[in-house]
């Protein structure tokens, strides 16, 4: 019996792990670093992180939100259909091959699934698979009420993910001002795979692993089903700092998940107002992003071209320029003394004094303040510092 159990168990495992949205999201993010350093290196010829960073942070940063969010789903107890599943991860591989991750945020998944078995429902009703039919989804009980929920603690694991750390991974590139110059831009675009353990009415998984854990409440008997689900975020920062914009954003998205929860809660009493929440959660998250195009469009570059100096645009990790405490956004007003107003100039004032280099630098601030820094014969030539050029 226990050599069974430990079978049921390892099979369980082979099914997450051979889980379509779990092997496009690897290559995805193989992707998502390889596009990256292509960019980088076409503005600045040289790459801000290495090609694989976006696929060993896929599950890095995601495993312990995921924890919460099982724990939650599963102690809670929200019910899911295994065909909602099913197309929650239809979508999430769709949007992950158009590498369109405006559209990747979990509550357009799980909106899009909800209203697509209505759709199944009404156009396609003698539709089976295995014995599945589409009428058996109650999509106005009990599922009216788990699937808003759910999209609302996505939504709140999103804005954590944007507000936490979006801001230090995004890429500096150049491009062309209204005036013909050259400003930078700051893009972040990133994809989190979150394993969350969801509770299936029936026997889903008895099919694969007879001893899977299950429980049985009344006549009903339930199957815990780990899923991979993904969150994908990509937004353009140019008006705004990385570090400003993001975790407003991430903030706003956040309180969206609360909103959607309430609502959502009401469908207990109301199972309408689950699919109210459904479209609200669906026209706010696309209202956020939008709103913060529009803005950062309309705006100004935080990063563009200065008669006093050299505008940094970002710095290398483990450069003597991180090591200065310096950031994106401010300018380099004077190397050892010398007056520095492009990259060329900023190297020659590095190399007066190769061993020893003091700074004058111009903060997002306006203030200015005097930096030095000893330069060790591995350390970048120049400071690691990617500018405005």
């Amino acid at each position: 019996m226990s050599e069974q159990v430990v079978m049921d168990l390892l099979k369980a495992v082979a099914l997450f792990f051979l889980n379509p949205v779990w092997l496009v999201a690897i290559v995805a993010a193989v992707g998502l670093g390889y596009f990256r350093v292509k960019r980088e290196r076409r503005s600045f010829h040289v790459r801000l992180h290495p090609g694989l960073t976006e696929m060993k942070r896929l599950l890095a940063e995601s495993w312990m939100p995921a924890l919460v969010l099982s724990v939650l789903i599963s102690g809670i107890g929200l019910t899911v259909d295994a065909s909602w599943l099913v197309l929650v991860s239809a979508l999430s591989i769709l949007s992950m091959i158009t590498f369109y991750y405006q559209s990747a945020s979990p509550v357009y998944f799980a909106a899009l699934a909800f209203f697509g078995l209505y759709a199944i429902q009404q156009f396609a009703g003698d539709f089976t698979v295995r014995g599945w039919l589409p009428g058996d989804v109650d999509l106005f009980g009990e599922m009216a009420l788990t699937v808003p929920v759910i999209a609302g603690l996505l939504l709140i694991a999103e804005g954590f993910f944007v507000r936490k750390q979006t801001a230090d991974y995004a890429s500096p590139f150049l491009t062309k001002t209204n005036r013909g110059l050259r400003a930078a831009a700051f893009k972040s675009k990133r994809l989190w795979l979150v394993p969350v353990v969801f509770l299936v009415p029936g026997d889903f998984m008895s099919a694969f692993a007879p001893y899977w854990p299950q429980f049985t409440l009344g006549a009903t008997a339930f199957s815990f089903v780990p899923v991979p689900l993904i969150i994908g975020f990509s937004q353009v920062a140019r008006a705004s700092f990385p570090d400003m914009l993001f975790p407003k954003m991430g903030q706003a998205i956040g309180w969206l998940g609360v909103l959607l929860i309430v609502i959502g809660g009401i469908a207990w009493w109301v199972p309408i107002m689950g699919w109210i929440a459904l479209i609200i959660g669906v026209v706010g998250r696309m209202m956020i992003s939008i709103i913060v195009a529009v803005k950062e469009r309309k705006g100004g570059f935080v990063a563009a071209p200065q008669t006093a100096g050299v505008v940094i645009a970002g710095i290398l990790p483990e450069s003597p320029g991180e090591k200065l405490g310096l950031v994106p956004g401010e300018c380099i007003k004077s190397v050892n003394g010398i007056q520095v107003s492009n990259e060329k100039e900023l190297y020659d004032a590095i190399q007066v004094n190769a061993a020893h280099c003091r700074l004058q630098v111009i903060g997002r601030d306006g203030e200015v303040r005097l930096m030095q820094q000893v330069l060790f014969r591995h350390d970048h030539h120049r400071l690691g510092l990617l500018v405005v050029r």
